[in-house]
């Protein structure tokens, strides 16, 4: 889809739409001035024009200044709110900047390559964030910032788009039959879940919790391998297999550019080897600013009372998603249900089917009992929020007042995890795995 891109800026072309035939010549001058710059031999300006371009693109590119203070404040030792704080939005920029180099270097990869690179590095903010909450054996954290990510981006991305599209149009449509797909792998993620939770309620009653550990352990390696397979056979149905189903999906979600849909070819700034040097740097500095925000999260819940499952489940997600949430939402409002279906959804599965399991195998691997056995509330609003997106997305057409219904029970959730203290349970978390 030309002028949209994942991390939530807004391409040339779009911005032409958004803005009038009046800056077309303007922005057509711009594109065409800076493909000659490409060729000077003063290297220096070039660079200076190429970051200018890279840094314009995006208006959340603003935040970058919380970058620096947020360092500085993790380096000095400031107040953990403020180190919290500026961190936090740090990480906000550093995703969009973290997505829109992937998307250029897998833009010469080839169709194949490069939808695994997207999904690869798509959620590599929550991926980098967990790492770092798993190496300090922050488990409730990680658990919660799965948890939080699938659900935010089913019930509140999807409801935004659903609502937001709905007041400009009375009824929109797409394609039932990838929504069904997505569906029919987040039902089964969701299982992944629910058996183990069900498990441990049947291996307590029967023997002693360090054995009932040990088996949930198991079961929770393997069940993370099959969903890694699962995972790679997604994506092989969505880029070559049945790829023409996706194909379709878009097309039909962007009428007005039906017919040079094929022709039509994106300006992309960066070359391979720039946008593996964004991608280094922007993934050192996410790491660093993860690191100093993972650090506070003790002491803000002790200084503001929030629990760590309401920091990972509700804060963190916002963070990781902010630049999804805003292209999901934007592509809604133009009628491109389609594309918003598998931005909302799609992120979903990814950390579902991908990033989940990994960091399960990687807590496998560092010797750190990372499993897929969440709480017992946890699980539940889990399956229940899936049942509902399900039961929307299987007509394949949407209003706002499907859109009230997600973003209602995103709500409930919200308010319901808020009051939810970390200390509930604790042998559904088995023992040690808390974090504290």
């Amino acid at each position: 889809m030309s002028g949209l891109s994942r991390n939530g800026s807004v391409e040339p072309n779009e911005t032409e739409s958004l803005l009038g035939n009046g800056s077309r010549s303007t922005s057509q001058h711009r594109h065409m001035s800076y493909k000659n710059e490409r060729h000077w031999t003063h290297w220096p300006l070039h660079v200076a024009h190429l970051t200018w371009y890279t840094l314009a693109r995006d208006y959340t590119n603003v935040l970058l200044v919380f970058v620096p203070l947020g360092i500085i404040a993790g380096a000095l030792g400031w107040d953990s709110t403020a180190i919290f704080t500026l961190n936090f939005f740090a990480i906000i920029p550093l995703a969009s900047m973290l997505s829109f180099a992937t998307e250029e270097l897998a833009a010469t990869m080839g169709q194949a390559l490069g939808g695994l690179m997207n999904a690869t590095f798509g959620n590599a903010v929550e991926l980098i964030v967990s790492i770092v909450a798993l190496k300090e054996n922050q488990i409730r954290v990680v658990q919660a910032s799965m948890l939080g990510s699938i659900l935010s981006n089913i019930l509140l991305v999807l409801g935004c788009c659903f609502f937001i599209g709905g007041l400009r149009h009375q009824e929109q449509v797409f394609n039932s039959t990838v929504a069904s797909t997505m569906s029919s792998l987040m039902t089964v993620s969701s299982a992944s879940l629910i058996i183990p939770a069900t498990l441990y309620a049947s291996l307590s009653s029967a023997q002693n919790s360090d054995t009932a550990r040990h088996n949930i352990l198991i079961l929770s390696h393997g069940t993370a391998i099959i969903l890694l397979i699962l995972y790679v056979m997604y994506l092989y149905f969505q880029l070559k297999s049945h790829a023409n189903l996706f194909e379709e999906a878009v097309i039909e979600g962007d009428p007005e550019n039906q017919d040079g849909a094929e022709e039509e070819e994106e300006e992309h700034l960066l070359n391979p080897w720039s946008a593996c040097v964004v991608l280094v740097v922007v993934t050192v500095l996410v790491a660093i600013c993860a690191d100093y925000l993972v650090g506070s999260i003790d002491s803000m819940v002790q200084k503001t009372g929030m629990s760590r499952t309401f920091i990972g489940l509700v804060l963190i997600p916002i963070v990781g998603n902010a630049a999804e949430h805003v292209t999901a939402v934007v592509v809604a409002y133009k009628n491109k249900m389609d594309l918003a279906i598998g931005v909302a959804i799609g992120s979903s599965l990814q950390i579902a089917l991908f990033v989940t399991p990994f960091l399960v195998i990687l807590g496998w691997i560092m010797d750190v009992e990372m499993t897929l056995h969440f709480q017992t509330f946890e699980t539940v609003a889990f399956f229940i929020s899936g049942l509902v997106v399900t039961y929307l997305i299987q007509d394949g057409k949407s209003n706002y007042l499907e859109g009230g219904l997600c973003l209602g029970m995103y709500l409930i959730l919200g308010l319901a995890f808020f009051v939810y203290p970390d200390n509930v349970d604790d042998t559904a978390v088995l023992g040690p795995l808390t974090g504290n």
